[in-house]
């Protein structure tokens, strides 16, 4: 039997940004993980920290926009046909949040997220010295068609509102902020708030900082029960071993809903399938993180890297590579960037983002099993959000009053 203080479930970068904060602190912490640490969305993502991207992904017309795209599997946003009780269920709640009102209601506290985030990336890293290409240089979103240019001006009159910091550029300004973009490119957004970082070697990093700070960090060791004694987890059960912790934190991803069920806790929750590419960073390569508008993806320079990341799939949980995917998301950067011949790619990656109907992460206690707190739903946050959600979860097993207003967040919100 393994006694802990606390106990972690899931090593990517909310697992991992939590054991550093908790060890940080001085409490007894363990992480465990069903694989290996930081294989999951936290790997081969864009590595955005992007408070200018503070929308939840269901909004006006999204849902009508996937059901569109049904018929076409290359699509950046693509809902697989099958029968699922579960997800039908998530549909019927996410197409109450594609609506205005609930799309603006989300922005603020995924702003606020965000924003608390970016600093304690900054200190952690210039703490810890962490070698993991992180820049704060802003992003820029890249437009081919007017129409589409001309909607990203609203959008900036829109997030204005809501107090980030973003320009809508015209063709001049764009090619002078971007000279690697195509004479095709008309305009652009620059996102001023923003920066990135490759997401594997920070969590990698803050990893190995967590163990000589005291964590104990055990890999393969997959969940199989837990026992009750009325609202409190007393153990554990896994494959390298029985765990007695007096708290545990749940942030397993897209994995955690099977792990709730396991406690009488049904957290709605789908997993979205993000691809990437990753490559040798060419001779012209963009300076600064891109967006490009029409293709729906992200292009982040990480050091001595370029990655092309994008996708939005609805089809369970799966991480099987679809090639024709992987293919729309190469065509889709070529359209964009001066220099986008083939070369040597370092990495194909999919992986699973946790989306809740709403948008917004579960991040809190629960109120049915009084020593759990779930932290996880980050959708295509998890990055962004990843150090402000760890340090969120040390003040709550400590009992300190959370640095951020977790409101919106709660865990048992759609029960």
């Amino acid at each position: 039997m393994n006694y802990n203080d606390i106990l972690i479930i899931g090593g990517g970068i909310i697992g991992v940004s939590a054991a550093y904060a908790l060890a940080r602190e001085g409490v007894s912490v363990t992480l465990i993980e069903k694989g290996e640490l930081c294989t999951g969305s936290s790997h081969g993502n864009a590595g955005m920290v992007c408070p200018c991207h503070s929308t939840p992904i269901p909004g006006p017309g999204v849902l009508w926009q996937g059901i569109k795209w049904m018929t076409n599997p290359e699509s950046p946003f693509y809902i697989r046909p099958r029968y699922d009780p579960e997800f039908f269920a998530w549909l019927l709640k996410f197409r109450q949040y594609c609506n205005e009102t609930a799309y603006h209601r989300a922005i603020p506290p995924l702003r606020e997220m965000q924003r608390a985030s970016l600093p304690l990336y900054q200190e952690w890293i210039a703490r810890e010295n962490l070698a993991c290409d992180f820049e704060k240089v802003g992003g820029l979103e890249l437009f081919l068609t007017h129409e589409k240019h001309e909607a990203g001006r609203h959008h900036v009159d829109e997030m204005r509102a809501f107090g980030l910091d973003m320009e809508w550029l015209d063709r001049d300004a764009t090619h002078a902020l971007e000279p690697a973009a195509r004479p095709e490119v008309i305009g652009g957004i620059h996102y001023k708030e923003d920066a990135h970082v490759n997401p594997a070697k920070f969590v990698h990093g803050l990893a190995e900082v967590a163990q000589r700070l005291g964590a104990q960090i055990v890999t393969k060791a997959q969940v199989l029960g837990f026992t009750r004694e009325g609202t409190q987890i007393k153990t554990v059960r896994t494959s390298k071993g029985t765990f007695q912790p007096q708290q545990v934190v749940l942030a397993a991803g897209a994995w955690t809903p099977l792990l709730a069920q396991g406690l009488g806790i049904e957290l709605p929750l789908q997993a979205a399938k993000g691809y990437s590419v990753t490559m040798n960073r060419p001779p012209i390569s963009p300076r600064i993180p891109l967006h490009l508008a029409e293709a729906r993806m992200a292009v982040t320079p990480m050091g001595a890297l370029l990655r092309y990341a994008g996708t939005l799939e609805l089809s369970g949980i799966s991480t099987t590579i679809n090639e024709r995917r992987v293919d729309a998301i190469r065509r889709g950067a070529a359209r964009y960037l001066v220099d986008s011949t083939p070369r040597e790619e370092i990495e194909v990656w999919s992986g699973m983002r946790p989306v809740a109907p709403d948008g917004l992460p579960y991040i809190g206690r629960s109120r049915k099993v009084s020593n759990l707190i779930v932290a996880t739903g980050h959708a295509m946050l998890g990055v962004s959000m990843g150090p402000v959600t760890g340090k969120v979860v040390s003040e709550l097993v400590r009992d300190v009053a959370p640095s951020v207003e977790l409101g919106a967040f709660g865990v048992e919100r759609f029960q």
